[in-house]
């Protein structure tokens, strides 16, 4: 058997099988606990500088397709499961998913108790992490583990942000042909999508809903986005701290006011940032997709997707601002808030799901609501 290690910074270590190319990546160790989505998850951007544990116990059974990448390539450091399985059934499924993480050099630890590994992590907190399947000694990972960079204070939105301006013009698609999903809207709006990490079915939702959508790089300037005259702007999923982003928090303060703003996820995050708040790093995070949360505004439970490892506090944003509009009712932290006379929102979850439940798509019909009544 080939073997795969995953060493932690605390000195313990797990051992399994290695699948697909041998190599060694080291990142924080985190977990997911979706029961389906393995290839949206492979391919989100906000997994950037991560090794991340899959619980649902068999991985790979349904192969991958090209249609459910959340972009161009896995982002990933590393994947550790249970069972990785090496049969692949799936009318859809255009490849395997070791071969999909295999041409990009991912490795992965199969045959490994992840139980035990999960339990550990929601003890002790997610730590540092090398995963490795051309190193046989534990002792030797361990320390490698211990040199890496934290997540807290770490810009990753740079490492996975588009180089360049484009447009988006791809809209949600059917999975079957029993799927019921309304006509596009017609696209009366002009968005421009700030890339903090963007995923793609975030991208297909906006244009589904009415959009024309502009993405442009995280860096990109308030006054180069208002020049493209806007009737909302989005702020997008990503990677990493929130609080070495202020660049990118200044320029969200200058379009507060200016023009709707939607944000999710870091974009939540950044906008907390920008109205005054703070922000802070989990134990463990929430990452899966089945989380309850309450929206205030209507008093009903959303079931959501969530992927995230920081959260804003709600003690230090301004009552007289800012209204919290959803919170988590597994530890009750901040997921909702809008702003009470700019037309401002945002939410920590992902309501564009991929993977996960569509409880939540009425907040991309909110936004559009919000720019016809601002347009």
């Amino acid at each position: 058997m080939d073997l795969a290690i995953l060493a932690l910074e605390d000195g313990t270590v797990f051992e399994g099988r290695s699948f697909g190319a041998p190599a060694e990546r080291s990142g924080e160790v985190v977990f997911n606990t979706a029961l389906t989505g393995y290839q949206e998850i492979f391919t989100d951007p906000s997994y950037s500088g991560q090794i991340v544990i899959l619980t649902n116990p068999q991985i790979g059974n349904y192969g991958t397709s090209v249609h459910d990448s959340e972009a161009s390539k896995p982002h990933i450091e590393g994947l550790v499961v249970r069972e990785f399985s090496s049969l692949t059934s799936n009318w859809r499924s255009d490849e395997g998913a070791r071969e999909f993480l295999e041409q990009y050099r991912i490795p992965v630890a199969s045959e490994l108790d992840t139980r035990a590994l999960v339990r550990h992590l929601r003890s002790r907190g997610v730590m540092r992490g090398v995963l490795s399947s051309v190193e046989s000694s534990g002792e030797k990972l361990v320390a490698k583990a211990r040199s890496i960079p934290s997540m807290a204070g770490l810009d990753l939105a740079s490492r996975v942000t588009t180089p360049s301006v484009y447009q988006w013009n791809e809209s949600v698609e059917r999975c079957s042909p029993s799927e019921v999903l309304a006509p596009d809207a017609e696209r009366k709006y002009n968005v421009v999508a700030y890339d903090f990490g963007i995923k793609h079915n975030i991208l297909r939702r906006l244009v589904h809903s009415g959009c024309n959508v502009t993405v442009v790089p995280a860096l990109t300037s308030a006054e180069d986005v208002l020049a493209l005259r806007p009737d909302g702007v989005f702020l997008s999923n990503g990677p990493g701290d929130p609080e070495p982003l202020t660049t990118q928090v200044a320029n969200i303060q200058k379009l507060i006011g200016k023009t709707p703003v939607f944000g999710i996820c870091l974009g939540h995050q950044l906008l907390g940032l920008a109205l005054g708040g703070k922000t802070y790093k989990m134990k463990f995070g929430h990452r899966g997709a089945n989380h309850p949360v309450l929206n205030h505004l209507t008093q009903r439970v959303e079931i959501t997707s969530h992927n995230h490892g920081f959260a804003v506090d709600p003690d230090s944003l301004n009552p007289s601002d800012i209204e919290v509009t959803h919170v988590n009712l597994n530890d009750h932290t901040l997921e909702g808030f809008r702003h009470r006379r700019e037309p401002v929102f945002c939410v920590q979850y992902h309501p564009e799901a991929a993977p996960g439940p569509h409880d939540s798509h009425y907040l991309f019909g909110d936004f559009v609501k919000l720019m016809a009544e601002n347009k």
